[in-house]
């Protein structure tokens, strides 16, 4: 008998939110999961019928691009033409879909982690989204809402960098900013607005300064 109480004792953790990887891998990224277990153990028999298996657990799990489940399939040695007429079909009926991925991307990475455009585009790309897609989907982000983000970031991440000197502050709010995707320009606006709201002396602080 197997202790916690099996399956039911693993699954009280906090639940993922999109795009978080969990401790033994991404399986959005081909990290070790239970449905790429199940795939080798797999027998053979006709391709499509095992390229819709495969997409099918895959999918269970997490929602995937088309470039994701090609390239599982790929690895699964299933023929490039077979795998491209079953993901075609999968798109018909909705069961693959890059244009809402996108969209929900981009709505949990900027809420959850405040990722912005730049950094959203950029990990989209490497999930296989076509470009226009990806245009659409961080268009749904502007300026504004990106600039009241890097604020709250800002803001929770402050307390953490009192006691040390202004240059070093600046220094290490700005980064993690640009980490995140703004733009040096704005990063450096942000930063410098709220520690003039503290009272620190920014009036030489130049927009322009690397950091």
């Amino acid at each position: 008998a197997s202790r916690g109480g099996g399956r039911g004792g693993r699954g009280r953790g906090r639940r993922r939110g999109f795009g978080e990887s969990p401790a033994d891998g991404d399986p959005q990224d081909g990290g070790p999961s239970a449905s790429s277990r199940a795939e080798k153990r797999e027998p053979p028999g006709d391709p499509a019928e095992r390229a819709r298996g495969i997409c099918l657990r895959l999918l269970t799990g997490t929602p995937r691009t088309r470039k994701q489940l090609a390239d599982a399939l790929r690895k699964r040695e299933i023929p490039d033409d077979v795998a491209d007429e079953v993901l075609s079909r999968f798109e018909e009926v909705g069961l693959i879909n890059d244009s809402a991925f996108a969209d929900a991307w981009v709505e949990s990475r900027h809420h959850g982690r405040g990722l912005a455009r730049r950094a959203l585009a950029r990990e989209l790309r490497t999930k296989g989204v076509d470009s226009a897609l990806i245009d659409e989907a961080v268009g749904q982000l502007d300026s504004e809402q990106e600039e009241t983000t890097a604020r709250e970031l800002v803001a929770r991440r402050l307390r953490s960098t009192r006691g040390l000197d202004r240059d070093k502050r600046i220094r290490r709010l700005a980064s993690m900013l640009a980490r995140k995707g703004y733009s040096e320009g704005m990063a450096l606006r942000v930063v410098r607005q709220a520690l003039e709201e503290e009272g620190e002396d920014t009036e030489f602080l130049d927009d322009g300064e690397g950091f």
